[in-house]
């Protein structure tokens, strides 16, 4: 079930942690976005995992791939569709990578308030 989260409480609780929500969130976010895109390379606890034995590199291709899965599952579902994959690979570069999981998550929570339940595992 795809979950819809407040931006600003993830984003305070990831500062307060020390990052560790960080990492639920981005497992979060991944899982959100292949339940609603149907791309089988993603998986969060995968992704993080690559991107932790790789020291951040996986993390480079997978904001890429995030922003083709977020056009893709917008496409599907009538939604109007913008290919962000290379402005996340290039907040990435610049160390900014909670600013991609607060678009991320912008994008899955309209998501799940434009097509409100109509969409399979999407709850608001």
């Amino acid at each position: 079930m795809i979950q819809k989260r407040s931006i600003g409480t993830c984003v305070v609780l990831t500062i307060i942690t020390c990052g560790i929500y960080g990492i639920f969130w981005f497992i979060s976010i991944t899982d959100d976005m292949r339940a609603v895109s149907g791309d089988t390379r993603l998986s969060g606890g995968t992704c993080f995992l690559l991107t932790l034995i790789t020291c951040g590199i996986y993390g480079f291709y997978w904001a890429y791939l995030m922003g083709k899965a977020s056009m893709q599952a917008k496409a599907k579902y009538n939604m109007p569709a913008e290919d962000n994959s290379i402005l996340y690979l290039i907040l990435q570069l610049f160390g900014l990578g909670i600013v991609n999981y607060c678009l991320m998550q912008n994008d899955l929570n309209t998501m799940a308030d434009k097509n409100n339940n109509t969409m399979p595992g999407i709850t608001a």
